[in-house]
């Protein structure tokens, strides 16, 4: 239910990518709500885990004891060069990448030792809302048939689970696009419509995977409002990878993992 409103390396043939773009946070900071104190409730735990795939003959580990509480009301921005784990890890918290070794514990359940693989999905789509940086839409659904998707797999009627994604589309300004195709929108949109589809079944736990990366600044402000105010105003806890480093203030806590290892771990 919605509580408040919120705003190979191919050489030849590879898509420049945009630059990453400088969000002013400390005048985006002027119109948010202020940050929230976190809780002392851990909802996310990661417990020495260590990631290995193996290459060839040898075995490369990414993620070398890996350890952090992850707690109710938190705003995480987890930063890092390319191929530094971050992905992996986050792979790992989703329940979708089983560690080597250790556990990862989400709302006391340990996700690898208590759930098969089946198992991990439902729970994922229970309690975690996902934006990816490249949205997979379902090509045959329009914008609010896509945001509906998961209150339908739930078992949602197709009436109520229509007036739920019109919220969210309300929250996040692009109601008027319900009825058009994800591909008709913007980039910017297109993220906006992947938040409303992660929120759509009110999770406690957002994640999103760099969901500014493809973005231009206007757009990286809009995405990163929304963010906010599902933290500051929901009490949303929000787990974020990105490269951007001019968003790391926006956060309430900062974690830079470099070599699979984490180096530096503030809060607020």
């Amino acid at each position: 239910m919605v509580k408040k409103k919120i705003l190979s390396h191919q050489k030849k043939k590879s898509k420049p990518s945009l630059p990453l773009v400088a969000v002013d946070v400390a005048a985006l900071e002027k119109k948010l709500p202020p940050k929230t104190l976190r809780s002392h409730h851990v909802i996310i735990k990661v417990d020495r885990v260590n990631k290995s795939f193996p290459v060839g003959d040898s075995t490369v580990t990414v993620l070398h004891r890996i350890t952090l509480n992850l707690y109710s009301g938190e705003f995480v921005i987890i930063s890092g060069p390319s191929g530094s784990g971050k992905s992996t890890l986050l792979h790992s918290i989703l329940g979708l990448e089983p560690p080597s070794q250790g556990r990862v514990v989400m709302r006391d359940v340990d996700l690898y030792q208590d759930l098969d693989e089946q198992a991990r999905t439902r729970f994922r789509r229970e309690k975690v809302g996902v934006v990816f940086q490249q949205s997979n839409w379902i090509k045959s659904l329009s914008v609010i048939e896509n945001v509906s998707y998961p209150l339908w797999l739930a078992g949602t009627p197709a009436t109520s689970a229509r007036k739920t994604a019109m919220d969210w589309l309300e929250q996040v300004g692009l109601a008027e696009w319900a009825d058009h195709h994800p591909s008709e929108l913007s980039g910017g949109q297109q993220q906006r419509v992947a938040l409303a589809r992660a929120m759509v079944t009110d999770p406690g736990i957002i994640v999103a995977d760099e969901p500014t990366g493809n973005l231009d600044s206007e757009a990286s402000e809009v995405m990163i409002t929304l963010l906010a105010k599902l933290n500051r105003v929901q009490n949303k806890l929000i787990l974020m990878v990105t490269h951007n480093l001019s968003l790391l203030p926006i956060a309430t806590r900062r974690t830079v993992i470099k070599d699979g290892r984490i180096i530096y771990d503030q809060h607020d």
